[in-house]
């Protein structure tokens, strides 16, 4: 685990998105303050937030099996099992992961995200997406890349409003990959009940915590120039690469799996 800065004090005052989002889990790493907002949202919030992480762990199998060996997951929130690298090492035992997260509970919890199968490594750095350079240096460590690399960003970039260019953060993180690397990406939309989508917007910020919902085209931006796989851009429920179809759900989160081309020939 990457060390030498000092560990942030967690703030029970005020409520967290990871920690609302391990609430919704069903998760008992949360604070009185998560638990009062996140009662205020929805009442599918919950099943919402189960669909959203069930699509990570269908892509996630889905790269290991074709060969992804190296994951950096960006905003991981609280562990809860399965986590990313039990998937991907339960196809390849071999695989390395990085997490990354800002919240300091994350960090309470790594030994939870770092015990790696025989063969495999992992790794977490307390960072903020925010500070992309900051996770790419420390990611480096452990991952290789000039070897493909799958990039995580599961339901986070919502959390950054337009006016901090979660667009160019993305972009500046995908453009370090290799070819043959993937960008997985869900985000939340208010394209399909606009009416909750108000409800939850206003009680994120209720919170403190602000919240950008998407429209598709808008979600579409965080793949220009990268190869959408099948079935591209689609609702969470609505993915998946092999074994038996999801049950389809109502569910209010985009998700997309992209490649990241080869350079064209000069």
């Amino acid at each position: 685990m990457t060390t030498g800065t000092p560990v942030p004090q967690i703030d029970t005052s005020k409520p967290h998105p990871a920690r609302m989002y391990d609430f919704l889990l069903g998760g008992k790493d949360n604070y009185p303050v998560d638990r009062e907002v996140a009662r205020r949202l929805p009442a599918n919030s919950p099943i919402d937030a189960r669909l959203n992480r069930a699509f990570m762990h269908r892509a996630t199998a889905w790269l290991a099996e074709t060969g992804i060996d190296q994951f950096l997951d960006i905003g991981t929130g609280i562990p809860t099992q399965p986590n990313l690298h039990q998937i991907a090492q339960g196809v390849n035992p071999a695989c390395r992961v990085v997490y990354t997260d800002n919240d300091p509970i994350v960090l309470r919890h790594a030994e939870a995200l770092l015990v790696s199968a025989p063969g495999g490594a992992t790794d977490y750095v307390q960072a903020d997406v925010r500070r992309p350079e900051a996770i790419l240096e420390h990611a480096r460590e452990l991952l290789d890349f000039d070897r493909p690399i799958a990039l995580s960003l599961i339901a986070l970039m919502h959390f950054i409003p337009d006016d901090q260019d979660p667009y160019g953060v993305t972009r500046l993180l995908v453009d370090a990959l290799a070819p043959g690397s993937y960008l997985v990406l869900t985000q939340g939309t208010g394209d399909f009940h606009p009416e909750l989508a108000a409800a939850v917007s206003t009680t994120y910020r209720s919170g403190g915590i602000p919240l950008t919902l998407r429209s598709r085209d808008a979600v579409a931006r965080f793949f220009d120039g990268l190869d959408l796989v099948e079935p591209g851009l689609v609702r969470a429920t609505e993915w998946y690469r092999t074994g038996p179809a999801p049950e389809v759900a109502d569910s209010s989160f985009y998700v997309g799996v992209a490649r990241v081309p080869s350079a064209p020939a000069v």
